[in-house]
Order: C-alpha cells, then structure tokens, then sequence
C-alpha cells in the first residue's frame, strides 16, 4: 500500500467543510483512499454506479436524515448530479442542528459538469481537492524510473511487470474512449478522439496549434478546442499557460500541452518498458511532461504555473509564481551531463527569479552557475514542499 500525500489534506479539509469533493481521473485510487479515511469514523459509502446502491438515494433527504451522525462517501456523483441540490439542504440543516463538517465525501471524474453543479448548487458549503497519479515523494526515488516508464495510475505502477503494466494502460485508454467521455456529452468519435490524444503524445510539451490538429483529424479549429478542453477537464491532459514577457520582449502566447501521465504518453506510442523509451524521440518531452507534473503536483495551488518562451529562442521549461509575487525557474533536461546554454541564460535574465533549478535524471546536486543548480527530481520535490507547497511523504 502507497500512502497518498493528499489523504491528510482531505481529513484537514472535513473537519473544516461539511463537503469535499474529491476529483481526479478514473482509477487514479479515489475510492482506496476515501475507504481509507472513512475507515477512522462511522460511515457509510455508495458506489453509484450500482443501481441497488441508487435505489437507496430514490428518496435523498430521507435517506440523508437517517445518516446524519455518519461520513456519507458518494462515489461516482456525476452520475447523479440532481443529487445536489438535496445535498444543500442536508448540509444547510446539519449547520443550524450543530453538525457543520464532515458530513459529504463525494467522489467523481472532474469533469466539467460535475464541478460547475457542485459550484452553483453548493457554493460556500465545499472544498475541493484533486487526485493525481502518484507521484515521486508517494513511490521513492528508487522507484523514479518504473513510474517514469509505468506512469502514476497505482494499478499500471503496481503491475507485476511491463507487459502487464502496458496492457492495463491500453484497457484504460480504451475504456475511456468507448464508456467514459460518451457518458459525459453529445457522441464524440472514439477514433477521433484516439488519434487526437496519440497525436498529442507524439507533440509531449509543443505548443498548442490548433489548425495543424484539425487538419491532421479532418475536423474544425473549433472541434479539436472542444475535444481538448473535455481532455483537459478530465485531467488527462494538461494546457500550461506562457508567462507574458517583460517589456520590449516578444513572447509566445500559445499554451503548451502535455498528456499528463508518462505511463499514458507511452502506451499511446506502443512503449512497452525503459529500454524502448531510451531509443524514441519523445524521450526528452517524457522527461520534461513527468517532472512537470510532478513539481506542480507538490506546489498544489500555492504556486502558479507557467512556461516563459521567447521569439528568440529564450526558454524556461516551468516558471512557478509564489503568492508572495516570488517567482522560480525550472529548465529540464533528459541528460546525465546537463549543461546551462545561452537561451537558458537570457530567459533566466529576463525572469529574474528567486530561484532557478535544472532538473535531470541524475541524483547528485551541483551549481551550473552563477544562481542555478542541478538537481534530481525527488530532492526539487522537496525544495518545493519546504517553500511552502504541499507536504511530501514516503511509502
């Protein structure tokens, strides 16, 4: 068992809302670790996509007011999403009866829906807090590369070996496209939508165009936005905005995107285990989409992320802004010999950050140069969590 870093962060939240929502992508390990928490107090968890378990919300406020001195763990609410506004009235009797937290655990696919009826119907009455795959404080350094080749999802990194590990991550693949995002809307082409997120692996970190997707899919600008945002929302895929450059410089304003878990980059691409991964040329974008994630995983919402790149060839990979208007530079590169070189110079020049790190696959830390060190990707985790992001854990 990987004990995940967010299950304090959710037990924290409880005792402080009457609802959290817990978002994340489907068996990222959402129900385990509600299991878990529900584990430590009365409660009482539905699965519903089980229809005995909807049988039993046929009368909601009924069935809330028998549960009312119990931890109600809701799985899969976007199935449900009429369910909200019963779920405001329990929470607004709770408060004035005495019981104004932990009372709703609720479970879903972050889809768009889902938290736009969770915002409207219960605003001010729920926190939010997001699952991703794991990460490398969850797993140990030791274990960077099987989650570098495996990806985060505990299933695919827990596999018994990489055959296994990549068959799981195909199924997942296609379970999504043919079960999940059809529940979600209108009838979107899985095919299409197969060769949307294939092409985005093969484009792992490039900038956003739109026009050329649409011409290599057959389809409009518009659709490929559409597409793109559900991925996005499903947080399968990730849309990293540019940070806008200092005066007198001319910046790219395309957002770059990455699927989110290296696992998935490689299973879109038929990368069955490391050594295949070490001869394909989405080695380095690999490299750069994991520690990304990663980085912006422990700086949680604390930091805003972003990409600083320039008409000229300036470029810093990961630009984290601080709530204190503090700001740090990440570059990364897929080399055990990484060297500082002149875009990287001039961007750091432009940016003039707090501080500024070259991540690499590498374990020993050094100084490049003047204001930026080379550093593995656990210890740059840790940096993070001690600047105030969230706190890391082992196994």
């Amino acid at each position: 068992m990987i004990e995940r870093r967010i299950g304090s962060e959710v037990s924290a939240l409880l005792a402080q809302s009457p609802a959290v929502v817990l978002t994340g992508p489907r068996q990222v390990g959402k129900t385990t670790l509600a299991l878990e928490i529900a584990a430590g107090r009365p409660a009482t968890y539905l699965d519903l996509e089980s229809a005995p378990d909807r049988a039993r919300l046929a009368e909601p406020e009924l069935y809330f007011a028998d549960h009312t001195e119990e931890l109600l763990v809701l799985d899969e609410i976007q199935r449900l999403p009429n369910l909200f506004e019963a779920l405001r009235g329990a929470i607004d009797r709770g408060r004035r009866e005495g019981r104004g937290s932990g009372r709703f655990l609720l479970l879903g696919s972050a889809s768009l829906d889902l938290l736009a009826q969770s915002g409207e119907s219960l605003a001010g009455r729920v926190a939010f807090a997001e699952l991703a795959p794991l990460d490398v404080t969850e797993v140990g350094a030791d274990r960077l590369d099987r989650l570098w080749v495996r990806g985060g999802f505990p299933e695919s990194f827990l596999a018994a070996g990489e055959e296994a590990s990549l068959r799981w991550r195909r199924d997942f693949i296609r379970t999504y496209l043919e079960r999940d995002i059809p529940q979600l809307g209108p009838r979107i082409p899985a095919e299409t939508l197969r060769r949307l997120w294939t092409m985005l692996a093969h484009n792992q970190g490039g900038l956003l165009n739109a026009a050329n997707i649409a011409r290599g899919l057959g389809v409009s600008s518009t659709t490929v936005g559409h597409y793109l945002d559900l991925m996005v929302d499903l947080l399968l895929v990730r849309r990293l905005p540019p940070r806008l450059a200092n005066a007198g410089k001319r910046a790219v304003r395309s957002p770059k995107v990455y699927v989110r878990d290296s696992g998935l980059v490689g299973a879109l691409l038929g990368i069955a285990d490391k050594e295949a991964l070490l001869g394909h040329p989405v080695l380095g974008a690999s490299w750069e989409g994991l520690v990304i994630e990663n980085l912006i995983g422990i700086a949680g919402e604390r930091a805003e992320a972003s990409f600083y790149r320039t008409a000229g060839g300036a470029e810093v990979h990961l630009v984290l802004r601080w709530a204190d208007g503090a700001e740090w530079a990440v570059e990364v590169k897929c080399s055990l010999a990484p060297k500082l070189e002149r875009g990287l110079r001039s961007a750091l020049a432009d940016i003039e950050p707090e501080h500024s790190f070259l991540a690499y696959p590498g374990a020993e830390r050094y100084r490049l140069g003047a204001g930026i060190e080379a550093i593995g990707l656990a210890d740059l985790c840790r940096e993070l969590a001690s600047r105030g992001g969230r706190s890391s854990s082992g196994i």
